[in-house]
């Protein structure tokens, strides 16, 4: 059942004009992102009275989003706007249910010079055609409190994961929590992350890429950081919680949850981010996080589309990018954001530069191909969480037996 979402985001500030177009939007992790609908609601309502956005029930992850999705275009009560991950944009696509953009951006006067860089509509781009516009772009960072480092004797963050294992060993001794790594995040992002890590991509030509020494010293390091720091099994949100509660000395995971830490920090301790650990030195590459946003209505009505398309231009506008980056941890994907910003705003949020300096690093953020990608994900899923709870020790076996079970479910 569709509902209002509980935040000030969904509610309507100012009353809509008498023969408003409605329109239905929808997007995923409300903690992150209800502050930064929010802040965006709050202009487009003052530009667009013509227009009443209504917000559906939160998705809980990008898995859930595009499966939530594909069962609503089977009944036709898709909605018209939906934010989807980087990695699950295609299936929509294949399926029909995403839209291409490409008749509004050439009605568009002046499309080109609205600062939407071209490698960021690249990620949305398909056979040529552009089915959706950048609304966050992530990469995958190490944060640090360095009142708990320091306390173990460790002045510098570790730049390596050796050196994060050595430094989750020292934590531990002196009787504190030493980090999380967050494993589940969605579309095997974290373990993408450790095979771009060292050059190698996760999928080649259809299939998974992991039977070979990347692969299993990706899966090595998994190893290391659950059961060598003896890692909390809990959910992600719980750990940036504890992060945030000054509680856990390390954490790794999306740039996103940045803002999200500054707003819930309790206690008067160091809190820094830095790049995200390499094998044995810096990343090679990382895999592109985030999302964007997509036409996917079921309506015929052209109003309900024009007016979809404006709520969809207008929050990855400069104006829609920068309340990203003012509320979030992500990069602003469009460039007139840094325009609106203050001028000196990361030097001022320097946590948040962390992964602006690491934007060269960005690479696919890799989708399983074919009807059974979500499957895909699953299966990978539940092989991380073998290792995290102790049922798969030999990680060779682990690596040939997951490599078999995905290859089995992806086309042939």
């Amino acid at each position: 059942m569709k509902r209002l979402l509980s935040t000030a985001a969904a509610v309507t500030l100012i009353a809509p004009a008498a023969h408003a177009t409605d329109i239905e939007v929808a997007y995923a992790y409300s903690s992150l992102f209800d502050p930064t609908f929010q802040q965006i609601m709050q202009a487009f309502e003052a530009a667009h009275p013509d227009i009443h956005v209504t917000f559906r029930a939160t998705y809980e992850d990008y898995e859930d989003a595009t499966n939530t999705v594909l069962r609503e275009a089977v009944a036709g009560t898709t909605p018209d706007v939906s934010f989807q991950a980087l990695n699950r944009q295609q299936i929509l696509v294949e399926r029909g249910i995403a839209q291409p953009l490409d008749p509004f951006i050439a009605a568009e006067v002046g499309f080109e010079t609205e600062g939407y860089h071209e490698a960021m509509l690249n990620l949305s781009q398909f056979d040529g055609q552009i089915y959706g516009l950048p609304f966050s772009v992530s990469t995958p960072i190490g944060f640090y409190n360095m009142d708990i480092l320091r306390d173990a004797g460790i002045e510098d963050v570790p730049a390596t994961w050796p050196e994060v294992i050595a430094a989750c060993q020292a934590v531990k001794a002196n009787g504190q929590e030493a980090l999380y790594w967050h494993w589940d995040i969605s579309g095997n992002w974290m373990l993408q992350a450790e095979m771009w890590s060292q050059g190698v991509p996760m999928i080649v030509e259809g299939k998974l890429n992991m039977d070979n020494d990347a692969g299993l010293s990706a899966l090595e390091t998994a190893q290391s950081i659950f059961q060598g720091c003896e890692m909390r099994n809990t959910g992600g949100g719980d750990a940036s919680k504890a992060f945030a509660a000054g509680e856990l000395g390390m954490f790794f995971s999306s740039t996103a949850y940045v803002s999200f830490v500054d707003r819930s920090k309790r206690g008067d301790w160091e809190f820094v981010t830095a790049p995200y650990p390499g094998q044995d030195g810096a990343p090679q590459a990382l895999p592109a996080g985030g999302n964007a946003a997509l036409m996917t209505s079921a309506s015929d009505d052209p109003q309900v589309r024009a007016a979809a398309w404006e709520f969809i231009k207008f929050t990855t506008s400069g104006e829609g990018a920068a309340a990203v980056a003012l509320t979030t941890g992500y990069v602003p994907p469009n460039q007139k954001a840094n325009d609106l910003l203050m001028e000196n705003f990361y030097a001022e949020n320097p946590n948040k530069m962390t992964a602006v300096d690491q934007l060269p690093l960005l690479s696919e953020w890799f989708a399983y191909p074919g009807d059974n990608g979500l499957a895909v994900t699953q299966v990978i899923h539940d092989s991380l969480e073998a290792i995290l709870i102790g049922d798969a020790t030999d990680m060779e076996a682990l690596r040939d037996e997951m490599v078999e079970e995905v290859n089995d479910l992806l086309p042939r």
